[in-house]
């Protein structure tokens, strides 16, 4: 995949260092050119990643080459065991779930599901989950609840699957019951934005206790495409909806949202997965840790009044 726009002027200097690396190996007259580009490259960078725009930060959350639940699951558990099935209906590829563990802690892992290539894209079906999706998942948070086992949830969603069958099998109702059922969950929920958190999809998997959120993701009511298709009538109008939003993560923190922001790698978590999934498992051995000594009657109060407290808000 090519840059993003706010890489193009990037890409261009990287490629010019190269060109004259390669032109002049064994020429130490182009050293300090070299050098000098090399510097004027780190300057652009910091410069371009400081100043972006919600909009650009949302392109960073939907880059192809960023890290997705899979990922995560298959890098930060050791001996993870994938569960599948609602009991009901079927299993749904866009959520994947099972049990693992994190650093010698035990837990329940659940996460929306992408796919990196068209084929996997079509069996993940973007990770846009059925009802049976977050039946699976809620089965599988009550396997915890019955072990005492954590929970972590990781969301990256462009939105619940809107098709007419979707809504037969009764897509409000299951996510709706999602909700209720985790408000009331006698064990730790962590919550993760990884890229995309849109709409009902993300939050029928998303109540918690502690919820990060990665530096350039995004976690809306609605995408920014929907929201100026909306209200302006005008799906061109993504970026000043994009801003209007409020949908980054410094503005979610600020307002209460969310809990932590997750530090990227300079231009993305695609830029080094490795550092990114390391992020990732520091925040969850920091916090599941603190919510595991709450009795449930805390740890059920606090769940409570953080979500209150979100209200207040925009009330």
């Amino acid at each position: 995949m090519g840059p993003l726009p706010h890489e193009k002027e990037i890409e261009e200097t990287e490629k010019t260092i190269e060109h004259l690396k390669k032109q002049n190996l064994k020429n130490p007259l182009f050293t300090k050119e070299i050098k000098k580009l090399e510097e004027k490259l780190g300057v652009l960078k910091t410069q371009v990643y400081k100043n972006l725009t919600p909009w650009e930060r949302i392109q960073i959350s939907r880059h192809p080459l960023r890290p997705h639940s899979i990922d995560y699951i298959e890098n930060l558990t050791d001996d993870f065991h994938e569960l599948s099935g609602d009991r009901l209906y079927g299993d749904d590829h866009a959520l994947i779930g099972g049990i693992g563990e994190i650093q010698g802690i035990k837990c329940v892992l659940i996460g929306q599901e992408k796919g990196n290539d068209t084929e996997s894209r079509i069996y993940r079906n973007f990770g846009m989950m059925n009802p049976e999706g977050f039946r699976k998942a809620l089965r599988l948070m009550k396997l915890a609840e019955k072990f005492k086992l954590p929970v972590v949830s990781f969301l990256d969603t462009p939105g619940a699957n809107p098709v007419l069958e979707a809504e037969e099998r009764g897509q409000g109702g299951a996510i709706a019951m999602n909700l209720r059922e985790m408000a009331a969950l006698k064990v730790p929920i962590l919550v993760i934005v990884i890229g995309e958190g849109c709409s009902g999809g993300a939050l029928g998997i998303g109540v918690g206790d502690r919820v990060g959120m990665l530096e350039h993701s995004y976690y809306s009511v609605i995408s920014p495409e929907g929201c100026a298709s909306i209200l302006y009538k005008d799906s061109s109008k993504k970026e000043s909806s994009a801003e209007a939003l409020k949908l980054t993560s410094e503005e979610l923190l600020s307002r209460g949202v969310i809990d932590k922001v997750i530090k990227e790698p300079l231009g993305g978590a695609h830029q080094d997965k490795a550092l990114m999934i390391d992020n990732v498992k520091a925040f969850i051995t920091e916090e599941i840790l603190p919510l595991q000594k709450l009795s449930v009657d805390e740890l059920l109060e606090r769940r409570y009044q953080k979500f209150r407290k979100i209200g207040e808000v925009f009330g």
